[in-house]
């Protein structure tokens, strides 16, 4: 079953919004290793490993999880970034965010997003949404 891990990096700058996925994901039972970046920045170091070291993130089977609004580097620019390397441009990224502003919609759609998601303000919907999130990754097969 190891082959079916999906590596998720949380990109995202709010404690309590870290804290509300991990226990959403503990409610539904998702399993899958989760990697913390604070910021666009850290996601990229993350994902590319820098110097001699390695990716922080496993290559195999990744999937991001990002905030739209964040300090040093925001969501859409780290969009823009990932999306130009060739290394890294086919690793699906969902947005979770409380911008539900159209254009910021409309950019992460022509960069690709696989979803985007508004943060619930209940802890039950952030619930439901990632149960919701873990049925549709079910039904992809990422890669």
């Amino acid at each position: 079953m190891q082959e079916r891990v999906i590596n998720i990096l949380l990109v995202e700058d709010d404690e309590v919004d870290v804290m509300n996925v991990k226990r959403a994901f503990m409610k539904v039972n998702i399993t899958n290793p989760i990697y913390l970046a604070g910021n666009g920045l850290e996601a990229l170091n993350m994902l590319r490993g820098n110097n001699s070291q390695p990716p922080k993130v496993p290559k195999e089977r990744r999937l991001v999880l990002l905030d739209l609004n964040m300090p040093r580097m925001g969501g859409i620019e780290f969009l823009q970034e990932l999306r130009s390397d060739l290394q890294l441009k086919a690793i699906p990224v969902v947005v979770m965010t409380t911008s539900n502003q159209d254009r910021d919609r409309v950019e992460a759609y022509n960069l690709n997003v696989a979803g985007y998601i508004l943060k619930p303000v209940t802890f039950t919907n952030f619930v439901e949404i990632m149960a919701a999130l873990k049925k549709y990754w079910i039904l992809c097969e990422i890669p």
